[in-house]
C-alpha cells in the first residue's frame, strides 16, 4: 500500500507512513487467501464453488479464483460476491469475461434493499449444489449487514430501525451480530444448513477474540446463544418499546431455543486477523528504529473513554521510555451517540475520530508525541476519513480557528473538527477490514511538531 495515502497536515514523517502501510499490507485478503491455498489441501470433489460475503470479499474471491485455476487449468469456478465497495480489480474483468461472476454491492452498516437481494441470491445460489460440490466461503466484516434474508413476519425497515437504534446506544459488535444471528435466514449457520455441498470458509476476522459465530453473524456457523440473550440485549440498552413488534415475536415466541439451523460438517479457519496487522506493524516499527511494543490487542469501551486512557499513557511513557518509540494497540471501541432536548446529536464522525479527539486536550503542548487512530477498512463510521492524527499543537491549532476540542466532543462531530486542521486520514477504501489500529509515537527532540 502507498504509504503517502496516510499523510496529513500532522502527519508527515515517512517511517511513521511506512508503519501503517506494512500493518495494512500484512492483512491483504488476496495475499492471505493464496497463501492457504498454496499450502493446505482441500476436500475431494467435483465442481468448485466461490461465494464471497464483506467487506474484503471482492478481493478474497479473486485470489482463490486466481489460485484454483493456477492448481488446476480447467478450474472455473461460478462466483457470487457481496461487497460494499466493488472494486477495480484486473482480475475481475477477466472473470466476467468467463460469465461466471455476479457482484451485488449492498448496504452498510444499514442493510439496504441491495442487501435483501443479496441474501436471496447467495439463498439460490448454493441451494442448487450438490454432496460431490465444494464450496467456498470468503468471509470478512460486514458480510451482517451486506447480505440480509430476514425470517418471516420481519421486514427490511424492522431490521433498518433495530440497527440504527443498536449503533447510536453503543452495543458491542458481539451485541448486534447475536441479535442479527436469531433473525435472519442466513446468519447463525443458515446459509451453510441451505446447501448439501461441503463447506470451506475462510474468514478475515473484525471481531476480537475471533468468534466464528459473531463475524459476518456466522453464516456457516451455529450461534450457541439462545433468543432470551438476545432479547437480554434489548433490556440492557431499553430498547425493547424501540423495537418493531415483529422482531419481539421471533425472539419472544422461540425464546429458549438456540441454534435455528442445523449446519452440516465443515471447515472454518480464520486467516488473518488485527494480531497479523499489528505484528507486521510492529516488525516494520523496529526495523525504522523505533523502540516498539504491542500494548493492547483488545481494547474495547467508549472510544472517548479509551481515547483519553492512551492519551495519559502516552503523557507518562514519554517521560521514561527510549526515543524514539512506537507503542502499538489493537481492538474496535464503541460510541455511544450523545442525546440533547430527547434527539440524539446529529455529529459526524466515527469510533475511531471520536476517540482521537478525546486525546486533544490531554496531549495540548506535549512535544515531539502523535496519536494515531485509523480503521483497517478505511472508513470510520459513515465518513471517507479511516481516523484521524493528533499532536501536542492540535489544541492551539483548533483554538486560532474557534474551535473547541470539548464542544465538538460534546456534539459528536469529530469529523468536523479534524477536517479543517487537515488531520483525517484518508487513505481510501483500502479493501480489507481487520478492526481498528492504534498508535501512540514519542520522538527525539529534533522540533517534530509542526
Amino acid at each position: 500500500m502507498d504509504a503517502h495515502r496516510f499523510e496529513t497536515h500532522t502527519l508527515q514523517d515517512p517511517r511513521v507512513t511506512r508503519i501503517l502501510a506494512a500493518a495494512l499490507d500484512a492483512v491483504e485478503p488476496g495475499e492471505l487467501v493464496r497463501n492457504y491455498l498454496l499450502n493446505n489441501p482441500l476436500p475431494e470433489h467435483k465442481n468448485i464453488y466461490l461465494l464471497g460475503i464483506g467487506k474484503a470479499s471482492e478481493a478474497m474471491t479473486y485470489a482463490a479464483d486466481m489460485s484454483l485455476r493456477g492448481r488446476s487449468p480447467k478450474q472455473s469456478p461460478h462466483m457470487l460476491i457481496i461487497t460494499k465497495h466493488a472494486l477495480q480489480l484486473p482480475q475481475r474483468e477477466h472473470c466476467r469475461s468467463r460469465r461466471m461472476i455476479k457482484v451485488i454491492e449492498a448496504g452498510h452498516p444499514i442493510p439496504n434493499q441491495q442487501s435483501i437481494k443479496a441474501g436471496e441470491s447467495a439463498l439460490k445460489f448454493i441451494s442448487e449444489l450438490n454432496e460431490d460440490d465444494l464450496l467456498i466461503c470468503l468471509i470478512s466484516g460486514g458480510g451482517s449487514a451486506l447480505m440480509t434474508a430476514p425470517r418471516a413476519g420481519i421486514t427490511l425497515k424492522d431490521m433498518q430501525s433495530l440497527t440504527s437504534e443498536l449503533l447510536s446506544c453503543g452495543t458491542s459488535i458481539d451485541e448486534i451480530n447475536l441479535l442479527r444471528s436469531k433473525l435472519d435466514r442466513v446468519k447463525g449457520g443458515g446459509l451453510a444448513s441451505a446447501t448439501k455441498a461441503k463447506i470451506v470458509s475462510l474468514i478475515l476476522s473484525d471481531v476480537l477474540g475471533n468468534p466464528l459465530e459473531i463475524i459476518a453473524s456466522g453464516p456457516t456457523v451455529t450461534n450457541s446463544k439462545n433468543n432470551l440473550d438476545a432479547l437480554n440485549v434489548l433490556k440492557k440498552y431499553n430498547l425493547l418499546k424501540k423495537t418493531p413488534a415483529g422482531i419481539l415475536h421471533i425472539l419472544e415466541s422461540d425464546s429458549l431455543l438456540s441454534a435455528q439451523w442445523q449446519t452440516p460438517v465443515l471447515q472454518n479457519i480464520i486467516i488473518g486477523d488485527i494480531h497479523t496487522a499489528m505484528e507486521a506493524a510492529l516488525e516494520q516499527a523496529q526495523a525504522e528504529g523505533f523502540d516498539s511494543e504491542i500494548i493492547d490487542s483488545n481494547l474495547h469501551g467508549e472510544a472517548s473513554e479509551v481515547g483519553e486512557k492512551l492519551a495519559k499513557r502516552l503523557k507518562k511513557e514519554k517521560q521514561k521510555r527510549n526515543l524514539p518509540f512506537c507503542m502499538i494497540a489493537g481492538g474496535e471501541t464503541t460510541v455511544t451517540l450523545r442525546r440533547g432536548s430527547g434527539r440524539i446529536s446529529n455529529g459526524k464522525g466515527g469510533r475511531n475520530q471520536e476517540l482521537a479527539l478525546a486525546s486533544v486536550n490531554l496531549l495540548n503542548g506535549m512535544q515531539d508525541i502523535l496519536l494515531i487512530s485509523l480503521a483497517t477498512d478505511g472508513e470510520d463510521g459513515p465518513t471517507d476519513a479511516a481516523g484521524a492524527v493528533v499532536n501536542g499543537e492540535t489544541c492551539q491549532r483548533a483554538k486560532k480557528l474557534g474551535m473547541s476540542a470539548a464542544g465538538y466532543r460534546s456534539r459528536n462531530d469529530a469529523y468536523h473538527f479534524f477536517q479543517p486542521l487537515n488531520d483525517l486520514i484518508k487513505c481510501g477504501y483500502t479493501g480489507t477490514n481487520v478492526n481498528d489500529l492504534l498508535f501512540l509515537f514519542g520522538f527525539q527532540s529534533i522540533g517534530y511538531n509542526h
